[in-house]
């Protein structure tokens, strides 16, 4: 393929005629546009330096990645691609392209050689098949083409009603050639004893210069327009290097049909001299690179078919496209050379926390993606980086303090420590570095903007920290709403007791000062949600806790309450949110509609599960409701359903091979699922040998039931010939 299109590109009145097809701006989002993906492509290799990829243009073929990677037959590749060409041409400014470049007519004739009598039929071709076996060159195989076969003997030709069977001459000539000529020499030829295609390497030439009109037009019918001189210029030559079975392809091109050659293999395009391009080519038992096909260019033709095609030719809509591609293909690549010189640092701030917290996230503080990121110069001092923090989010560079986070040893990802003055002196890429050393960095430098609030929430210096001072994060459970928001930050003393900051805290929440609260330190959430009760009697350093931790605190859920909690305490909440899954029910008798869908939790049991179908169905017994699994693989319900209490958690029931579904499907039974477990269901076809239909009759048995069983229900179920009549049970086997 790559050797066609380049083959073609570089015929520039072809290439100027791609380029004034007809396409518009929403052919980019279809991407199925034949006219625009050769536009692109041509565009590309004639404005661009980096090699030119060709998916787009098979994919508006239609061909998938294997079929792109299969080497086709450059001939059928040729006439599919210019088919759909002149379909697409017509109507339009173009039509005809393609017929006037690449078309030409011959005359089959049979003649009669001892009456009046002849027919001949006239056809155009786009291409020539040369036949190169017992050919030395070009000539020959024109030779061959034209030559004369003798219709006689036991093969005569059946002439009209009058002559009947005569002696004729069979032959071919040419009406006329076209302005590109396009040979396509036949290397492969069938090989009966080993039954199989095989490769023909012999010694083979080709002219840069073709006359077609050799001795005295030998070629030509008696209809051919003699006035035209068929003279032609070699201007590319396809090659094939390699044997039989494989092998690989490259072109040898004269853009201009100058002395210059050039060899395009794949993306390397090189100079070379004529001896290459020419004699090298001409194959020999000793050589296994030769032609195959052949492209030559008529000398009185190619002024107009070597034109000049530029900017002017190509419609503005493709021209402002591909040079925006271009451009952004052009930074990102710059970005990526340049990559190594930058370094991305993410800054969360208060209002993130208060943002992500019980919409987005649930544990821990803040999702690092969604939070400001800074692409920085790693050789940027980092207190010039504190004056694009404060460019983007307006805080001076005296009112801010920077947290490094840190991953512990649970897995959670805290603040753990203010970065000090020294630290703060060093550039990015040495801070990084340094962070590195001390294990407090990870790829990427995530840090936490602290700043002081004043009256209005204006920005104020930071206070100044101590040893003793630890910095916590609040989060407020509500037991009513069963909802978890972020409520902010304080500074504790380590020998200070919780007790002693309840104001500050129900201060936070809105609450009175007074109010009961209960404390929980947010520990980790894997592999278990782990939120142990605080000691409020206890100091801080008492309850282990240190800078970056969280506490979650909630008013006391009320025994005495009319409406029972779902989740009483922060820990059962979150234990909730770690493992809840929405669930998609489908009706199995509509295996491919969703029906509803539940909310439930991983560690649901079966009678959960069904009790919630149940519910939602508005049956009263949840156990005649029966579960089937889905097949992440066929789309469609397991052939058997989950066996009642065969599975422990409904996780386990949306797990197959490491894929998980969100997928049930549910059928409501005439009788408790426990006790049709003691049933077998089975399918009998009953058939009449007076009859044609066969009926199928669903009968249910116990399991501990005999074939005499089955027959005696059967029975019930069918009219028999007469009353005697005896049945037959046939098992079959692998039925569909």
């Amino acid at each position: 393929m790559n050797s066609l299109l380049q083959t073609l590109y570089h015929i520039p009145y072809f290439r100027k005629a791609v380029y004034r097809m007809p396409t518009t701006e929403s052919d980019f989002a279809s991407g199925g546009s034949i006219p625009l993906a050769l536009q692109t492509l041509f565009y590309k290799l004639q404005y661009s330096l980096d090699r030119v990829g060709t998916k787009e243009l098979t994919k508006s073929f239609g061909w998938n990645t294997h079929q792109s990677f299969m080497q086709h037959d450059v001939q059928e590749l040729n006439r599919v691609l210019c088919e759909k060409l002149q379909d697409k041409m017509k109507g339009t400014a173009v039509e005809g392209t393609i017929q006037h470049l690449f078309e030409g007519h011959h005359m089959n004739y049979v003649e009669c050689i001892n009456v009046d009598y002849k027919s001949t039929r006239k056809e155009s071709f786009y291409d020539l098949q040369l036949d190169i076996k017992g050919c030395q060159d070009v000539y020959a195989s024109f030779d061959k083409y034209v030559e004369v076969e003798h219709l006689e003997g036991d093969n005569k030709y059946q002439a009209d009603q009058q002559h009947g069977l005569q002696d004729a001459k069979k032959g071919v000539l040419f009406i006329d050639f076209p302005p590109v000529l396009q040979l396509q020499l036949k290397q492969y030829e069938y090989d009966c004893t080993r039954d199989m295609m095989v490769k023909i390497n012999d010694h083979y030439e080709f002219p840069l210069q073709l006359d077609l009109d050799r001795e005295d037009g030998k070629y030509l019918s008696p209809d051919a327009d003699k006035s035209v001189r068929n003279l032609y210029t070699l201007h590319g030559v396809l090659v094939h290097s390699g044997g039989g079975h494989g092998g690989h392809y490259y072109a040898f091109i004269r853009p201009t049909l100058s002395d210059q050659w050039f060899k395009f293999n794949d993306a390397r395009v090189t100079k070379e001299d004529a001896k290459w391009a020419l004699q090298e080519q001409y194959g020999g038992e000793e050589r296994f690179s030769n032609a195959y096909m052949l492209v030559y260019i008529r000398e009185s033709d190619k002024d107009e078919i070597i034109c000049d095609v530029g900017e002017k030719d190509i419609t503005e809509h493709l021209r402002i496209k591909l040079k925006k591609e271009q451009e952004e293909k052009e930074h990102k690549e710059k970005e990526e050379a340049e990559a190594h010189l930058y370094t991305t640092i993410k800054v969360a701030r208060d209002e993130d926390l208060f943002k992500q917290i019980g919409r987005d996230i649930y544990f821990d503080l803040v999702d690092h993606d969604k939070v400001c990121s800074f692409r920085i110069q790693k050789q940027m001092p980092f207190n010039l980086f504190k004056d694009e923090v404060a460019k983007e989010f307006g805080v001076p560079v005296q009112f801010q303090r920077f947290w490094i986070w840190a991953k512990r040893v649970n897995l959670t990802y805290r603040p753990d420590r203010p970065l000090t003055v020294q630290e703060e002196t060093q550039s990015v890429g040495q801070l990084i570095e340094i962070l590195k050393s001390k294990k407090s960095h990870n790829e990427e430098l995530k840090l936490l903007l602290e700043i002081g609030l004043g009256q209005e929430l204006h920005p104020i210096p930071v206070p100044d920290r101590t040893k003793e001072d630890i910095l916590l994060f609040f989060k407020l459970y509500d037991v009513e709403k069963e909802e978890i928001r972020y409520m902010g930050r304080l500074f504790v003393k380590g020998n200070g007791k919780p007790l002693e900051i309840l104001k500050k805290i129900n201060e936070m929440a809105g609450f009175s000062p007074d109010e009961e609260i209960e404390l929980y330190e947010e520990i980790r959430i894997e592999p278990t949600v782990m939120c142990d009760l605080i000691d409020q009697k206890l100091t801080f350093r008492r309850n282990q806790l240190e800078d970056g931790d969280i506490i979650c605190f909630q008013k006391p859920a009320l025994a005495d309450s009319m409406t029972p909690y779902n989740y009483p305490d922060v820990s059962s909440f979150l234990n909730y949110v770690l493992n809840r899954q929405v669930v998609h029910f489908r009706s199995l008798e509509k295996p491919m509609e969703d029906d509803f869908f539940l909310e439930l939790s991983k560690v649901s049991t079966y009678d959960d599960v069904t009790e919630r179908v149940a519910r939602h169905l508005g049956l009263d017994d949840p156990t005649k409701i029966r579960l089937t699994a889905h097949n992440c693989f066929s789309h469609k319900p397991k052939p058997q359903a989950i066996k009642y209490q065969g599975i422990d958690h409904l996780s386990e029931m949306l797990i197959e091979h490491n894929r998980t579904s969100d997928i049930l499907y549910f059928e409501v039974l005439d009788i408790p699922l426990p006790e049709l477990q003691d049933f077998k269901t089975l399918n009998v076809a009953f058939s009449h040998l007076t009859k044609i239909d066969t009926v199928v009759h669903s009968i249910r048995l116990r399991k501990q039931s005999t074939v005499g069983d089955l027959i005696n229900v059967l029975k019930t179920k069918v009219v028999l010939s007469h009353p005697d009549a005896e049945l037959r049970l046939l098992k079959l086997f692998y039925h569909t």
